[in-house]
């Protein structure tokens, strides 16, 4: 797969239906692998962290999710098929799971987040298989683990435990943990369990999804001051090169 590279980050420059796609086929072959959805403030994380940049880089996937990643590969010349945003993905891979009566496992969320989502997801695409969840308030990763495994196995875990929790709890037990296709969601249970709502289509066309969370939660300027100060980095990058690392 083509990739384009923001700061380091080498995101796959596919379709939606792209994406949904090779997530399907790497289960169905069970091929293990893990689905990461960076954003600006993840790309940020990374630039500090070379762990974490290299978990991320390391991911069968690496889709872009934020319009300030399309943005930034506007201004480096970088060619990305359009934003794919995490919760949209997972939508359409719980759509094509159930269509094959695949089982998924829900990681995450406050406790009773994860069980709402599976009811709601379950009831909205027919044939899914809630394999189980466990809310993200576990004592150590082990119970985590052992909590998926008892399940008696997944075709997909969606791990909704925020960045960069989610990534190094998912390299960390990869290969020890009873499923095939790992995805990093962040907040994607409280949506589909209905405990938060995302932006009006019309913010969401506009590529003003952040700035509908923002009259929602003022609260979040802090984070939001992030974008700017990110494109002034892809800025910066264009004009003088540079691996993108902080100083």
């Amino acid at each position: 797969m083509k990739t384009a590279s923001i700061l380091g980050v080498h995101f796959h420059a596919v379709t939606m239906q792209q994406a949904v796609d090779e997530a399907m086929s790497r289960i169905r072959a069970r091929c293990k692998g893990y689905v990461v959805t960076p954003n600006p403030e993840i790309v940020d994380l990374c630039r500090k962290d070379e762990k974490l940049m290299g978990i991320v880089n390391r991911a069968a996937l690496v889709l872009p999710d934020g319009i300030g990643i399309i943005y930034a590969a506007g201004i480096l010349g970088e060619e990305l098929c359009g934003k794919v945003a995490g919760i949209e993905f997972a939508e359409q891979l719980a759509t094509a799971m159930a269509k094959e009566g695949m089982r998924l496992y829900l990681l995450g969320g406050k406790p009773g987040v994860a069980e709402a989502a599976g009811r709601n997801l379950c009831a909205k695409y027919p044939g899914l298989v809630l394999a189980g969840c466990h809310d993200g308030y576990f004592a150590d990763d082990q119970q985590a683990v052992e909590a998926i495994n008892a399940c008696g196995g997944a075709d997909a875990v969606f791990v909704c435990l925020g960045a960069p929790k989610q990534e190094k709890f998912i390299d960390a037990h990869l290969d020890e943990i009873h499923a095939t296709l790992f995805c990093g969601l962040g907040g994607s249970l409280d949506v589909f369990a209905g405990v938060a709502k995302r932006a009006p289509d019309i913010f969401i066309r506009l590529g003003l999804e952040w700035f509908y969370r923002l009259l929602k939660q003022p609260s979040r300027i802090g984070r939001m001051m992030k974008l700017p100060k990110f494109l002034l980095l892809v800025i910066r990058e264009r004009l003088f090169g540079g691996k993108g690392k902080s100083k």
